[in-house]
C-alpha cells in the first residue's frame, strides 16, 4: 500500500503474503502517517489471489465510507505493465492451478487485448511482445527462448502511473478464471 500527498509519494508499506492478508491489511494501513486516512483509496481489483483481491476491496470500501473518501479500483495487470515502463510488452503473474495470468499492453499502457489464464505451453502458442513483465516473465521468456523478462510485481508505489482510463468506480473483483465450485446436481 502506498500513501499520497498532492502526487508524492509520502510512505508506503509492502508485503508479501501467502495468507493473513485480512490479518495484516489494517494494521497496515493504521501504520501509515494520519493513520492513512485519505481523500481517494485506489485498489486492485485482480486478478490474483481470490481471497487477497476480496479482502482489499472490501477494505477499500469500508475505509471510504468512514472517510467519505472516492474509491476506485484498477486492473492488477495493468499495474504491473505500468511498471515496467513503456510497452508494447505482455504481463505474465502467477495465476492459480499452475497456470498463469497473460495479457498485452500497447505502448501507451492500454490493454490490446483481455487476460487468460493459461498453461506455460498454451501461453506459448499465444502472440506475445517482445518485453515480458511479472513474476513468471523470465519463465516464460526462458521456456519461449527469446525476448527481455522484467520480473516485477504489483507495488502500490507505482499506482499513480495508471492511465486514468483504467481506473473504475465499479469495484467488482476481476477474476482470472471461472470459479472450480459447481452447484450440485439434482
Amino acid at each position: 500500500m502506498a500513501l499520497f500527498e498532492d502526487g508524492v509519494l509520502a510512505d508506503a508499506r509492502h508485503e508479501l503474503l501467502g495468507r493473513g492478508h485480512a490479518e495484516r491489511l489494517v494494521p497496515l494501513i493504521a501504520g501509515l502517517p494520519g493513520r492513512g486516512r485519505a481523500d481517494e483509496i485506489r485498489v486492485s481489483l485482480g486478478p490474483g489471489s481470490f481471497t487477497g483481491t476480496r479482502i482489499g476491496i472490501s477494505a477499500a470500501r469500508a475505509l471510504a465510507l468512514a472517510w467519505r473518501a472516492e474509491v476506485r479500483g484498477y486492473p492488477t495487470l495493468a499495474l504491473v505493465a505500468a511498471m515496467a515502463g513503456p510497452g508494447p510488452l505482455s504481463v505474465a503473474m502467477t495465476g492459480g492451478h499452475g497456470e498463469m495470468f497473460i495479457q498485452n499492453f500497447a505502448a501507451d499502457g492500454l490493454p490490446e487485448s483481455g487476460h487468460h489464464s493459461l498453461t506455460l505451453a498454451d501461453a506459448l502458442s499465444r502472440p506475445l511482445h517482445r518485453r515480458v513483465a511479472g513474476s513468471r516473465a523470465q519463465e516464460l521468456v526462458s521456456a519461449r527462448g527469446s525476448g527481455e523478462p522484467v520480473p516485477v510485481l504489483p507495488d502500490a508505489r507505482h499506482a499513480l502511473a495508471l492511465p486514468d482510463t483504467l481506473l473504475t468506480r465499479s469495484l467488482a473483483p476481476i477474476y482470472g478464471r471461472p470459479p472450480d465450485a459447481k452447484l450440485p446436481g439434482r
